[in-house]
C-alpha cells in the first residue's frame, strides 16, 4: 500500500479530519514544569541545532489526562546518527526499529526519527528505505518521513499527539484529542492491516484500555477476534516484555480480565488457559486474581515486584495438575513438583520466554511448598533461613486464600515467624506426623521407599 493510499484510508475513519488540528498552549493542560528536565534538554538541543523536536506518545497522552508519565519520548526529523552526534551520552539501539537513547543518569530519553508507512505491495518483502515486510507483518521499520507521515503510521490515535517545543502547542493529525475526551482507543487506519503489521498491537490495545480505563473501538475488537492467533508468530522474548508491561504496570487485574475477555490469554499461557477452562470451581481464577491484585498493591505502595512470583502464580495450576499425575505414578510430592515445574516451564517458554534467572526462582517457590509441611525439630528454623522462604510463605498464604486446603499450615507459619525462640521450639516439638508435619500440610502425597542395596556376592 502506497503512503498516500494509507493516509487516505486512515482519514476515512470517522471523526478524523484531513488537516492537523493545532491546539495552542492556552487550550491544553501541558506545562513544561511537568516534563522532565532531561526531556526538555533533548528537545531544546535538537531545536537549537535546526531540527524539529516534539514530545510524543504516551507522555503527551498522560499529561493531557492529568497523569504523571512514566517516561518521555521525543520525535524529530534528525536521523539517528545525527542525534548521536548531538549527544555524547547517546547510543543507537535496535535493528527492527533504530532508536537513539540519550541517557541522563538513570533516566533515558528515547528519540525516534519521523517514520513513514512502507511503500509497496503487502507481503512484497524488502521495500523502499530500510523497511522489510513479510505476509503483512513489519520485520524492519526504518523508512523515514515527515511529521505527518509519522502521525499516520502510529498505532492509536491517542498516541499520535505531538507537543511542539517551538510554540508549546499540541499537534493532532488523527483525531486523537476527540478520542481522548471520549475515552476511546482507536487504531489509525484499517484495523486488520495495522494489527497484521504488528500483532503485539492487540496486547498494547488491551494494556492501554486497562491502564486508562478506555473502551476499545468495535473495529479493534473485531480485529482481535479475527487475528488473535497471529500472536503465536511473535518472538517469545518480545511477548515476555509485553507480559511484564501488562502485569507490572499497576493494573494487572484489569489487564488479565481483558486478556481473557478477548480470548488472548490462551495465546500467552496456553497451559494455564486449559486449566482455567476445565477446572471445576473457581480456584485457579481466584489464585491468579489475588496474585495480580497483590502485585498492583505492591506497585502502588512503591514496593518491588519480581516476575518470578508472578509466573509462579500464572503457572501454578498446570504445575500442580502435572505433579498430581506424577505422584499417582509413585513420585514423592517433592520429586513430582520438581519434575512438573521443569516440564511446565519448558512448554511455557515456547510461547513466552521465561528467563532462567526467574524460572529457577519460580521452581524453588513451587518445590518449597512440599518442604513447608516438614516443621518438626530444627527443620522449621532451617526453612526460615532459606533465601526463598519469604516468597514460598507468601505463595502458601496465597494458595490458602484461594481455597486450597493449606490454611492451617499457613497459619502455623505465620505464628512461627512472629514467635520468640522458646515459643518456636515448642511449636516445632508439638508438630505431629513425623517429617511431613502431619496432614493438611500442603498436598500430602505418597513417598517412595528407598530400596536398600543388596550385598554383592563379593562382599
Amino acid at each position: 500500500m502506497a503512503q498516500e493510499d494509507f493516509i487516505r484510508l486512515a482519514r476515512e475513519t470517522p471523526t478524523i479530519s484531513t488537516d492537523p488540528v493545532i491546539i495552542p498552549r492556552a487550550e491544553h493542560g501541558i506545562s513544561r514544569s511537568n516534563i522532565s528536565e532531561s526531556a526538555l534538554k533533548v528537545l531544546y538541543r535538537l531545536r537549537q541545532a535546526g531540527y524539529a523536536a516534539y514530545l510524543v506518545g504516551g507522555g503527551v497522552r498522560d499529561l493531557l489526562l492529568g497523569r504523571e508519565p512514566k517516561d518521555f519520548d521525543v520525535a524529530t526529523d534528525a536521523r539517528p546518527e545525527e542525534v548521536k552526534e548531538l549527544f555524547r551520552n547517546c547510543r543507537l539501539i535496535g535493528r527492527r526499529f533504530v532508536l537513539a537513547h540519550v541517557r541522563f543518569g538513570r533516566e533515558i530519553i528515547e528519540v525516534a526519527t519521523f517514520r513513514a508507512q512502507h511503500v509497496g505491495a503487502e507481503g512484497e518483502g524488502e521495500v523502499e528505505g530500510e523497511g522489510v515486510m513479510e505476509d503483512g507483518m513489519i520485520l524492519r521499520d526504518n523508512v523515514f518521513g515527515s511529521l505527518e507521515d509519522d502521525a499516520w503510521r502510529r498505532d492509536f490515535t491517542v498516541n499520535a499527539l505531538y507537543y511542539n517545543i517551538a510554540d508549546f502547542s499540541v499537534v493532532d493529525y488523527t483525531g486523537g484529542m476527540d478520542d481522548l475526551r471520549a475515552g476511546v482507543l482507536r487504531v489509525i487506519g484499517e484495523p486488520g492491516a495495522r494489527l497484521r503489521e504488528d500483532p503485539v498491537r492487540m496486547l498494547r490495545a488491551v494494556r492501554f484500555a486497562a491502564k486508562l480505563g478506555f473502551r476499545l473501538h468495535p473495529d479493534i475488537e473485531a480485529g482481535i477476534d479475527e487475528l488473535g492467533e497471529l500472536l503465536t508468530a511473535v518472538p517469545p522474548a518480545r511477548l515476555f516484555d509485553e507480559v511484564l508491561k501488562m502485569f507490572q504496570g499497576g493494573y494487572a487485574v484489569q489487564g488479565y480480565e481483558l486478556l481473557r475477555h478477548y480470548r488472548l490469554f490462551g495465546y500467552l499461557f496456553p497451559q494455564t488457559e486449559a486449566c482455567l477452562a476445565e477446572e471445576e470451581g473457581h480456584f485457579p481464577h481466584t489464585l491468579l486474581v489475588k496474585a495480580l491484585a497483590s502485585t498492583d498493591t505492591r506497585i502502588a505502595a512503591g514496593k518491588p515486584v519480581t516476575p518470578a512470583f508472578l509466573f509462579a502464580a500464572l503457572l501454578w495450576d498446570p504445575v500442580r495438575h502435572a505433579a498430581a499425575r506424577l505422584q499417582e505414578e509413585g513420585m514423592s510430592e517433592l520429586q513430582a513438583l520438581q519434575a512438573a515445574g521443569q516440564d511446565v516451564v519448558a512448554e511455557q517458554t515456547r510461547r513466552v520466554t521465561f528467563p532462567k534467572r526467574f524460572s529457577l526462582q519460580s521452581r524453588e517457590i513451587w518445590t518449597l511448598q512440599a518442604r513447608l509441611p516438614a516443621r518438626a525439630g530444627k527443620r522449621a528454623l532451617r526453612l526460615l533461613e532459606n533465601p526463598r522462604f519469604r516468597a514460598a510463605y507468601d505463595f502458601l498464604v496465597l494458595r490458602a486464600e484461594a481455597g486450597e486446603d493449606v490454611g492451617e499450615l499457613a497459619e502455623w507459619w505465620t505464628r512461627f515467624q512472629e514467635a520468640d525462640h522458646e515459643t518456636r521450639q515448642a511449636m516445632s516439638n508439638a508438630v505431629k506426623g513425623g517429617a511431613n508435619g502431619g496432614a493438611n500440610g500442603g498436598g500430602g502425597g505418597k513417598r517412595r521407599r528407598r530400596r536398600r542395596k543388596r550385598p554383592s556376592a563379593s562382599s
